[in-house]
């Protein structure tokens, strides 16, 4: 099994290659008569593009999406909805060297050890350029949750820098190249990455996604806790290296008294949590507040720092990997978070709805 599905009830495979001629996604179980249009998703993907400044990547690629299948007249059929993105920008001689040499942190070995093939361009199926379909699928599953679930990520450290939560602002995301909610962190950051750029190495990231109107119930308590599904939806993005759900690893620093949601009588019979250290999930199941979920991605692989490796014939060697790389690769990986959470939330939906109703 090689795994390209995510999801049981909503799901999606996603396919193709980093230097490929396109790549995508298949995504089945989207309900019928869902208002669905190529700009619905295209703005998702506009976010996480290559090239639209100098802190990314410099492969050039519209990732314009083409929806092929499964919808009539501006309206979901029911029936698989099949998107398509073109690669336009590939760059494959950049790889040239590497063809025959594994790259330190990458998954260059690993492939190579289980399959015993490898598309040496660009990492071919591990590369990142796989969650451009991801991104397109969780622009779907928008739609299946609808307008009353609101599904928003930033970055919040980038090395050992990290944003002032007292200042922490939804409305400064867009407003910098960093998706940074603190605009006075966003700034340092600047100076910080073009220093890191111009060695031509890397830096990590810890990103943020929030998901609000979430409603109380979905979830299970036991082999699909909404937790564990949302841990396995952030892991599985490239380069992602740890999860942690509310305060997470900080729940270790604190007493019983101090981890306690207290809850008091609320509106409509409900309670009111008085603080949010479970991030909306008790149990494995949605509590009504906020889902608020953070995971570390590890600085890019590909720098130009010469590093200790070996060939394909057992023979060492150093490697310094040319080509457009992103130097925080955190700051793309925004709307990838985004679009995780959208598909793990709208397949939580419908197992609620049908088991519950």
């Amino acid at each position: 099994m090689s795994y390209n599905t995510f999801g049981r009830l909503f799901r999606f495979t996603t396919w193709g290659e980093s230097h490929g001629p396109a790549l995508g996604a298949t995504v089945d179980g989207v309900p019928p008569m869902l208002d669905l249009t190529e700009a619905d998703i295209q703005v998702f993907l506009d976010k996480r593009k290559p090239g639209q400044n100098k802190y990314t990547t410099q492969r050039r690629e519209p990732d314009a999406v083409k929806i092929l299948s499964g919808v009539f007249e501006g309206k979901t059929t029911g029936t698989p909805v099949q998107l398509m993105i073109e690669n336009t920008d590939q760059r494959s001689k950049d790889y040239g060297d590497i063809a025959k040499t594994f790259r330190p942190g990458h998954a260059d070995y690993t492939y190579m050890a289980k399959y015993g093939i490898r598309d040496y361009r660009g990492g071919g199926r591990s590369s990142a350029r796989e969650t451009a379909a991801r991104v397109a699928a969780g622009a779907v599953a928008r739609k299946v949750l609808g307008d009353g679930v609101t599904i928003r990520a930033a970055m919040v450290q980038m090395g050992r820098s990290k944003i002032d939560y007292d200042r922490f602002d939804w409305d400064e995301v867009n407003n910098n190249p960093f998706f940074c909610p603190d605009a006075e962190m966003a700034a340092q950051w600047a100076n910080e990455l073009e220093a890191i750029r111009k060695a031509g190495s890397s830096i990590g990231a810890v990103i943020e996604v929030v998901a609000e109107g979430v409603p109380a119930g979905w979830g299970a308590p036991i082999y699909s806790k909404l937790d564990a599904d949302l841990a396995t939806a952030l892991m599985s993005i490239n380069a992602a290296k740890a999860v942690e759900i509310g305060a997470g690893f900080e729940a270790a620093c604190l007493t019983g008294e101090e981890n306690a949601d207290e809850m008091v009588p609320g509106k409509d019979g409900k309670p009111e949590f008085l603080s949010n250290k479970a991030g909306g999930i008790l149990g494995g199941i949605s509590t009504g507040q906020p889902i608020v979920a953070r995971f570390a991605v590890k600085p890019t692989s590909s720098i130009l720092t010469p590093r200790k490796s070996v060939n394909l014939d057992g023979e060492a060697t150093d490697v310094m990997t040319k080509g457009r790389h992103d130097p925080c690769v955190g700051i793309r990986a925004v709307p990838i978070a985004e679009a995780m959470m959208a598909v793990v939330l709208a397949d939580h939906m419908m197992l609620h709805r049908a088991q519950c109703g």
